[in-house]
């Protein structure tokens, strides 16, 4: 590998050139903000910046408490990597061809309940994208109480609370809006694509008309869709008594607690997060009449979500497993029942070798993005064969919104209930219905 400087609408940036046709450039600062304030787009910088290393993900649990061996999501996706955090945590990374113009961008936003991961986690390594001629891009975010926490005091001093890592995600969109020319791409052909928690987050980015005008299409697993009962948006001002408590116990003031100990602030959210029914509820997304303006029900009502084609799926091993494939097909039959652009949807069964565990949640990450070399499991021929046929298809899709292609299973768009949907499992790639017990 060796370091490559190109010109930036922000100036010059310093990466890595792989010698493998992929250009790669880590850690780029996106935006500046300081506790709970809305981030600001970074236009410029002096020098050459440094884009040879990921930077600081956001604060969470595991920048304070180190994880267990045994977790299963450590084991998976972090075990031996090094990461840096702090509240300073706005970087994105980029994958790009070597040479390419005009080439089509994915956004990718991390999932982990807005309480955990970043950008550069082993799945998330975007050069089998770049190697189809796709730029990958991910990014940072503030999670926990520095992203999420909604207060009355700031609401009057900001004019809306809350959603500071929904903002944060959307100025990563406009900055690669605002300068992915200069790296080979089209602005105006960008596809988010994220899943759980992320899901959520281009959920509500799909819907929201700050971020229409960067969108291109969607692709959501996991979490995308609409729920009356599955992390459904709630009003900021209900959760008010929640963030009060928490604020309780490390300081009297809006000052004390904009400067209070991270580690302090991010304990006693998860102290008070245990005495409180679905105390999870609190600490992600809500309607702040801003980014967020009006519940889900009543923007699709109005009709107010980015008519894009989509492209939703779900998992066997799921979390809520029905609820998240009802989701997943009934936005797509939305779209249609409005009269939108064709909409697909997929289901991932394939059982993962190395474990019993199935199509668990957050399974499919190694297939979408096809990083299986940064993973343990002993992968057969075809886990490489059913990674390579799903790329394909996402490739086509955030290429043209259609993710046809030749040599590919024809995979039709849902349009009704009765309607087969696209199937990745051990045993087949194709349109198929749903049956579970």
């Amino acid at each position: 590998m060796k370091e490559i400087t190109i010109d930036t609408a922000c100036g010059k940036l310093k990466g890595i050139d792989s010698e493998t046709g992929v250009h790669k450039f880590s850690g780029i600062r996106y935006a500046t903000a300081g506790r709970w304030e809305y981030p600001v787009e970074v236009t410029r910088w002096d020098g050459v910046f440094d884009a040879t290393r990921f930077k600081d993900a956001g604060i969470q649990r595991r920048t304070f408490y180190k994880e267990q061996e045994e977790s299963f999501y450590y084991k998976e996706f972090r075990k031996d990597d090094v990461y840096t955090y702090s509240e300073d945590c706005f970087y994105l990374n980029i994958w790009k061809p070597e040479c390419c113009k005009e080439a089509p961008v994915i956004f990718y936003v991390h999932g982990g309940m807005f309480q955990g991961g970043c950008g550069n986690e082993k799945p998330f390594d975007g050069s089998g994208y770049a190697q189809k001629g796709v730029i990958f891009v991910t990014c940072n975010y503030r999670l926990g109480p520095f992203g999420f926490c909604s207060l009355p005091e700031l609401e009057k001093r900001d004019g809306h609370t809350g959603n500071y890592g929904l903002y944060d995600q959307l100025t990563a969109l406009k900055w690669i809006y605002h300068n992915i020319e200069r790296f080979g791409g089209d602005p105006s052909n960008i596809t988010v694509m994220g899943q759980s928690a992320g899901a959520m987050s281009l959920q509500q980015l799909c819907m929201t008309p700050l971020a229409k005008e960067y969108i291109s299409k969607a692709i959501m697993t996991s979490g995308g869709g609409v729920s009356e009962t599955f992390a459904n948006a709630t009003y900021a001002e209900k959760t008010y008594p929640f963030w009060n408590e928490v604020l309780s116990q490390v300081g009297t003031s809006l000052t004390e607690w904009i400067e209070c100990d991270a580690k302090d602030l991010l304990d006693s959210m998860f102290a008070v997060m245990q005495k409180y029914p679905n105390g999870i509820q609190n600490c992600m997304p809500v309607i702040d009449r801003g980014i967020v303006p009006f519940h889900t029900d009543e923007m699709i009502t109005k009709g107010m979500q980015a008519k894009i084609p989509y492209m939703m799926g779900s998992t066997k091993d799921d979390l809520l497993p029905e609820e998240m494939h009802r989701m997943a097909k009934d936005w797509t039959i939305l779209q249609s029942e409005q009269g939108l652009i064709p909409s697909y949807c997929f289901y991932f069964s394939r059982n993962l070798p190395g474990d019993e565990k199935g199509s668990w949640h957050s399974s499919e990450l190694w297939y979408t993005i096809g990083a299986l070399e940064n993973c343990w499991r002993p992968w057969e021929e075809k886990d490489y064969q059913l990674s390579d046929v799903m790329m394909e298809y996402f490739s086509n899709f955030a290429k043209r919104g259609n993710p046809n292609g030749e040599s590919l299973p024809e995979w039709r768009a849902t349009s009704n209930s009765q309607d087969d949907i696209m199937v990745f499992s051990d045993t087949e790639i194709g349109m198929n219905k749903i049956v579970r017990s």
